[in-house]
């Protein structure tokens, strides 16, 4: 070309740069593929084309020539960029410098041609999913950001969930392969790298009426999908035979695995959990592992061998750390932090040789009882939305990434369903780069999976629904405002809107959560209403009192509240079934167990005493004696009353627990290694109070702090052990050396206990009691569990 006919050229380029400020309309744009590509980059363009068509009806064509008239995509490699683009239009001189690393892209804008170039086959498939979360896509429009510049590559080498196809699970045992397909697609689209199944055989049942295929095929399936598209397969595969030491049992499971590895296309790594489920001695479990590794290998020659020391005792953690920096086994890859590990993160790489790496298994579907459980839940919503609830948490998920990850060489998150859909995109966008604004991440979320029209305003809605659960729910005034967010998207919403799985879900979170503050503030009405009848029993009689509170109390089911709101919170249930399968209630959508996500069957559990009351009033309503019975009810009037000079907590209830000394507390320790959290018991029969309790986990102590007593005073503690582990044994200590009582069980049924404190502990005006469960023991590390003390000046 002469001279002045390239400066012509430049000339137009540069003019295009000049109004790059403008959006770019796409909809008549050619997709040009670089003609080189591999089957993962193939899948790309597929996704590109499909993913924008869902959205705005537009179907892009595809060419292997650059189109002289229209817009154009180029997907590939930049040594691909030369076999489409003629070479009087030097495109690829005006790239961005590519981000140093694998599984990097640059996505870029000029003039009316937008540039995907991966360093590498995963580099191109994350570049197109970049795009899509940037383009505005709505009906019949396509446009890109005329200023888009992106060169990236991932801070974390390994990025991925478990997808679990089992019985267990509140949804996933409900999708068809293309449900799986496009799910593997939506968590690429935000960086994820890796998947990891689980096989036929776990602690599961062995079937589920869901199941549209058997196991083992949907297993076989998914490993074909992740490899259609470049992923790493992971398998989790729990140890379940009851003794590794017999040579049967280990030939038995060594022909049992290796079915099912000869059987799965792709296998990157297996992870053996050490327990929860398994509990297989480390020795034991190691010579297993090795032996099956070697089957592995067999069938998948690069495949790695991880293991997690979950629910070990001291012990066994002990022993399994002394293979390791004893024996240094060359066939382990790695070793696994996740749930019911007996010591923390940093802790756990400290001691693990360095030649193997950590990958973080962090729980981020749980609410309760787990690994990072909510801060001080509202015990309202522990009872009704239960452990599995639908929970996007992007601060606290952020909070926790940021903090334990740089101990790692990335994760795969542990998941049991579709209910903590937003954490597991928040968590892969983090590890690919942890520096992003949560923020921008749910505009991106929202632009991407609802729609342009509400990227702000559903990723604010996802903000406030974490907030809903911060700080007492009777006072959080801004869970209706929450709902009114909610209901506005609700009304403005298209018919396609509203049939999204991923909008119903928020909405339903909205309604329940407002709902149930609703119940709250009504059933403590009505509490209180019923307490002032007892409060009147000398004057009434006890029988009249109990009668009249009985009938107050059960205005909670015949005269129910917001019943508009309960009504929607249905048919939002039987949406989600529809559109992806949750099972959000036991009888009605074949859900495995109530605390497995079948939260429609808790809508309606009682917020207040009300069983607890009626329970007491049919044992009172026995007693002959009237003055025994106003004497009952007194007690229960002023149950909370140390009397003078006395001290109360509620060790449940964040906002009366002022002698609980909380440790470090969540912002800096959100697994709770060094601080006291918030637990549930189950029993929803025993007293509110009961229903709660404050507890330390493993060989941490849980500690409470008394001053300014009386020197002269004799004092007792009455004190109820709650909790949800009654057989693990709890002993008191005084000020680090005055034993209050032993390590000794629990009663059963749980009761009021109380013990004398020794003159010697508090001749200084001051008081620390300290509890601690058996030392070692492993497992959850549940079970130092305190509901209520009182301090009782004698």
């Amino acid at each position: 070309m002469p001279p002045r006919s390239r400066l012509a050229v430049t000339a137009v380029i540069l003019i295009s740069l000049a109004k790059a400020g403008t959006a770019l309309n796409l909809a008549n744009a050619a997709v040009v593929p670089s003609p080189n590509l591999t089957g993962p980059e193939n899948k790309a363009v597929a996704m590109l084309i499909d993913e924008i068509e869902k959205r705005t009806r537009i179907r892009l064509s595809t060419g292997d020539r650059w189109p002289d008239s229209r817009p154009a995509i180029f997907v590939g490699r930049a040594a691909g960029l030369s076999l489409v683009v003629p070479p009087a239009r030097p495109l690829a001189s005006l790239l961005l410098p590519a981000a140093a690393g694998a599984e990097g892209y640059r996505v870029q804008v000029i003039g009316e041609r937008v540039l995907v170039v991966g360093n590498d086959a995963r580099g191109t498939l994350f570049g197109v999913g970049a795009l899509l979360r940037h383009l505005k896509m709505d009906r019949d429009v396509l446009e890109a950001p005329g200023d888009l510049r992106l060169a990236s590559a991932p801070k974390y080498p390994l990025r991925g969930h478990q997808l679990g196809y089992r019985p267990k699970t509140n949804s996933y045992d409900g999708w068809s392969v293309p449900v799986w397909e496009q799910y593997i697609r939506d968590l690429v689209v935000f960086g994820a790298n890796a998947i990891e199944l689980i096989p036929p055989r776990s602690d599961d049942a062995a079937d589920s009426p869901l199941f549209p295929l058997p196991p083992m095929r949907m297993m076989i399936e998914m490993s074909r999908l992740a490899d259609a598209y470049g992923l790493d397969v992971w398998v989790w595969y729990p140890a379940m035979d009851a003794d590794y030491s017999d040579a049967k049992t280990v030939a038995s499971a060594l022909e049992e695995w290796g079915e099912v590895f000869r059987q799965l296309p792709r296998i990157d790594a297996v992870f053996v959990p050490g327990g929860d489920p398994g509990h297989t001695r480390p020795k034991d479990l190691m010579a297993l592992l090795e032996k099956e590794t070697g089957v592995l290998r067999r069938y998948h020659p690069k495949a790695q061998m991880w293991v997690s020391p979950q629910s070990f005792t001291r012990e066994w953690m002990d022993e399994f750390l002394g293979i390791l920096k004893n024996q240094q086994p060359a066939w382990l890859s790695g070793v696994v932090f996740g749930p019911q590990v007996g010591m923390s993160l940093p802790q756990l790489r400290a001691a693990v040789p360095q030649r193997y790496p950590i990958r973080h298994y962090p729980d981020i579907t749980h609410s309760r009882q787990s690994q990072y459980p909510v801060p001080d839940w509202d015990v309202a919503y522990a009872v009704t939305e239960a452990r599995e609830t639908i929970n996007p948490r992007p601060i606290d998920e952020a909070n926790i990434f940021r903090l334990l990850q740089p101990y790692t060489v990335g994760f795969l998150a542990y998941s049991e369903g579709c209910n903590d859909d937003v954490n597991k995109m928040v968590w892969s966008a983090l590890g690919w780069d942890p520096d992003r604004s949560v923020t921008d991440i749910l505009r991106e979320y929202s632009r991407y999976f609802i729609g342009e029209r509400y990227t702000e305003s559903f990723a604010q809605g996802l903000l406030a629904l974490e907030r809903n659960w911060r700080g007492p729910l009777a006072t959080n005034a801004g869970v209706d405002t929450t709902l009114l967010q909610f209901q506005e998207m609700e009304r403005t919403g298209s018919p396609q809107m509203l049939a999204n799985w991923r909008f119903q879900q928020a909405l339903y979170r909205a309604y329940y959560d407002a709902y149930t503050r609703t119940r709250l503030l009504y059933e403590n009405s009505l509490e209180e209403r019923a307490m002032s009848q007892l409060r009147n029993a000398a004057a009434a009689g006890s029988l009249n009192a109990m009668q009249h509170a009985e009938d107050v109390l059960e205005l909670a089911v015949t005269d129910r509240v917001a019943p508009d709101r309960r009504a929607r919170i249905f048919e939002l249930a039987e949406a989600l079934f529809q559109s992806i399968r949750m099972q959000l209630s036991v009888p009605r959508y074949r859900a495995i167990s109530v605390d497995r996500g079948a939260n429609l069957d808790t809508l309606d559990a009682p917020l207040n005493n009300r069983l607890w009351l009626e329970q007491k009033f049919t044992e009172l309503r026995r007693m002959p004696d009237e003055s025994e019975r106003l004497r009952e009810l007194d007690r229960m009037v002023n149950w909370t009353d140390p009397g003078p000079g006395g001290f109360y907590d509620d060790l449940g209830n964040p906002a009366q627990q002022p002698h609980l000394l909380r440790g470090r507390g969540y912002q800096a320790d959100p697994a709770f290694w060094e601080s006291s959290l918030t637990g549930f018991a189950s029993n929803r029969a025993l007293r509110g109070s009961w229903w709660t309790h404050a507890e330390s986990l493993f060989d941490a102590p849980l500690e409470m702090r008394y001053t300014d007593l009386d020197r002269n005073a004799q004092y007792k503690i009455r004190v109820v052990y709650g909790g949800d582990s009654p057989r693990i044994k709890v002993g008191l200590m005084a000020n680090g050396g005055i034993e209050i009582h032993p390590l000794m069980a629990k009663p059963m049924p749980v009761q009021p206990l109380e013990f004398d404190i020794p003159r010697e502990a508090t001749a200084a005006g001051e008081l620390t009691l300290s509890w601690r469960r058996e030392p070692g023991l492993g497992g959850n590390g549940r079970g130092c569990q305190v509901s209520e003390v009182w301090l009782i000046r004698k």
